[in-house]
């Protein structure tokens, strides 16, 4: 019987992932890909340079204060591509070094320096928090599970890698609130050492679209991060 209900459940996840499917690969790990020549890159500029001229010292800080080996050379850039891409989030080199990209779209629509700062922080913090490292971990660990599930059922080959790949992004979703929480609690600090308001930078969410707390969604709901930065910035 409970052979029987693992099959039901291994194919229930792969047949609502295959109508409504799984993100596998989030932004970050998709731009990792892309060769940054074909991309309208520039370097920050005006306001958004003089907030990453007071940030980026700190989370570098912070960085080294962590004792981990991380790479704390952090590289920020603008990507002017889509004037429509409201975006921020950091990456990696293929050296190593941690990249931050904000599109044009995110600085024009912010509507103070906290905001540029408070963003700034969190996806720096995505890199502090190793987030990027354990997330793959995550996505391994999902595909490893589904698919052990799934070939032990008798399922085809082709079924198999249809499981592991559902997996990989089930496992890469699994912490993602918990991440972005992670990042929003560093990030205020970041943005307050630095001499700016977070609880203003954080305003930046009330012009977002609520994600609200959907089963294996990216984000947490907007109130929970204003409410995070909150109690950041009263030092709780």
């Amino acid at each position: 019987m409970i052979f029987w209900k693992k099959v039901f459940w291994v194919f229930a996840i792969i047949g609502m992932c295959s109508c409504a499917p799984v993100e596998q690969a989030n932004e970050r790990e998709t731009y990792n890909k892309v060769t940054l020549e074909n991309i309208a890159v520039s370097q920050p500029s005006g306001a958004f340079a003089q907030v990453v001229s007071r940030v980026e010292p700190i989370a570098e800080d912070f960085c080294r204060a962590s004792g981990r080996p991380l790479n704390c050379d952090f590289e920020i850039i603008v990507d002017a591509r889509d004037p429509e891409n409201v975006n921020a989030f950091q990456t990696l080199r293929k050296n190593g070094r941690p990249l931050i990209v904000f599109t044009q779209a995110l600085i024009a629509s912010a509507q103070n320096d906290d905001e540029l700062a408070f963003v700034l922080g969190h996806e720096m913090a995505h890199h502090l928090e190793g987030h990027l490292h354990r997330q793959y971990q995550s996505a391994r660990t999902g595909a490893i599970l589904l698919g052990g599930i799934t070939a032990i059922t008798g399922a085809s080959a082709n079924t198999v890698q249809s499981a592991q790949r559902v997996g990989a992004g089930i496992g890469a979703r699994t912490y993602s609130k918990e991440f972005e929480l992670e990042a929003d609690r560093l990030g205020a600090l970041i943005a307050i050492r630095s001499g700016y308001n977070a609880v203003k930078g954080a305003a930046f969410f009330a012009r977002l679209p609520d994600p609200g707390d959907q089963f294996l969604g990216s984000h947490p709901p907007n109130g929970a991060r204003v409410e995070t930065v909150r109690r950041v910035s009263l030092g709780y």
